[in-house]
């Protein structure tokens, strides 16, 4: 497949940032992706909130510039992004179709060489630095090389494939999944709340065995106006195949049952199951072990980093496995803080870098930094810092320069109007 300077493994909303940052910096990019489109959770599994974009306070501000606020731009000159909303926090959503041609537009204009079907089956080692991979296609297995990599699959398989340090969740706490569930056939002049879907599901007869969960967020989708609500969830174990089989199974089972009890509510009696997924929303997997271990409590003290490459707004979002609660606690002042290029950067592997949900941080921080929004930044910081490695040129400060030169967005004063 070839030599590069930058392979980044997973096209999501990080990895599909951090290849246009890459090859933006002028780095010859390669981008790895299983499914058929750019987006990830956004495309493939139902999660149409882009959530981290905003601070959660009364007045919103932007905490996310550079790639994320470009995307944001293209989506509205497409009327294809709401408005800041709220519930707990503050998110926009954004129709999935309309991404997945942003993101096609935005890699292409970059010059990235897009790979679809693809999958990273194993990678070499040249002491300790990574050297290239195994990625297998319909086509068959193919070798490719490069001088940086930037893991945002998600479950960190190119970094566990490749010998570097990770971890399974934290300490045991691993976040709940999810699968993303679409209606059609709801007017839009319905109204649904909360409230109606929790009494809805409790006429049904609501029992663990049957349904999960009773209360989520509900968002309509730009352009369809298809309601989308995040209920159906299950205890797995996504390295394991045959666990994530049966999650998925059992929660298109559930999807029907919710269904009966949304036709329930007046005004939906017509409603019916536009898609689910189409794979569980999973949460957090393996994170790489990075050079920096954020915590919750440096972001209660809202401390100062002198390698910030971006802001985080969203609050530590918990999904328990054990009573499938949930729990949100917020960030100090509702505002930003700060996220170290250090929790992107192997500790044990200088040529790679990861984003996204595999950003080293505690239950309560990784929770928090690992939302699709936040994750555009410290996307566009890792492939920054990728291609800063493969031309030899890396260094903390050289990262933010190039940043700040894209319209990220650093420091808390910079915060811009929603």
């Amino acid at each position: 497949m070839g030599d590069y300077d930058v392979i980044v493994a997973g096209g999501g909303t990080a990895g599909t940032a951090a290849a246009i940052a890459s090859a933006r910096a002028g780095a010859k990019t390669l981008l790895l992706e299983r499914h058929g489109c750019l987006g990830g959770a956004a495309t493939m599994r139902n999660v149409l909130t882009f959530c981290g974009l905003y601070t959660l306070g009364e007045t919103p501000q932007m905490a996310v510039g550079g790639i994320g606020a470009e995307v944001i731009a293209r989506l509205r000159a497409r009327g294809a992004v709401t408005p800041p909303q709220r519930f707990r926090g503050v998110f926009a959503v954004f129709d999935p179709e309309a991404l997945k041609r942003v993101f096609d537009e935005m890699a292409t204009e970059a010059g990235v060489d897009l790979r679809f079907g693809a999958l990273v089956t194993g990678a070499a080692r040249d002491g300790d630095r990574m050297s290239g991979l195994t990625v297998a296609d319909h086509g068959g297995s193919h070798q490719v090389a490069a001088r940086a990599f930037v893991d945002c699959t998600g479950e960190g398989d190119l970094a566990a494939l490749g010998g570097a340090a990770t971890r399974y969740g934290n300490d045991g706490a691993v976040n709940l999944g999810t699968l993303g569930t679409r209606f059609g056939g709801i007017p839009a002049g319905v109204t649904i709340t909360a409230d109606q879907i929790a009494a809805a599901v409790a006429a049904q007869g609501f029992a663990p065995g049957r349904v999960t969960k009773d209360r989520c967020v509900i968002v309509r989708v730009p352009v369809s106006g298809d309601m989308v609500l995040y209920l159906a969830s299950a205890d797995y174990d996504p390295r394991d195949a045959l666990s994530l089989s049966r999650a998925e199974v059992d929660a298109r089972r559930q999807a029907w049952a919710y269904l009966d009890a949304i036709r329930t509510i007046p005004g939906c009696e017509t409603a019916y199951l536009a898609s689910t997924g189409p794979e569980i929303g999973t949460r957090e997997s393996r994170h790489l072990t990075c050079r920096h271990h954020l915590t919750w409590d440096e972001i209660a003290a809202r401390k100062d980093f002198d390698d910030c490459i971006a802001l985080g707004a969203w609050g530590a979002e918990w999904h328990d496995r054990a009573d499938f609660k949930s729990s949100f606690d917020y960030p100090p002042g509702k505002s930003a803080y700060e996220i170290p290029l250090g929790c992107l950067h192997s500790v044990d592997t200088p040529n790679l870098f990861c984003a996204g949900r595999l950003a080293d941080g505690d239950r309560k921080a990784g929770a928090a930094i690992r939302v699709m929004g936040t994750a555009m930044a410290t996307g566009q910081a890792a492939g920054i810092a990728a291609a800063l490695t493969a031309h030899g040129r890396f260094a903390p400060e050289a990262v933010r320069d190039t940043l700040r030169a894209s319209g990220a967005l650093l420091e808390v004063e910079a915060l811009q109007p929603a």
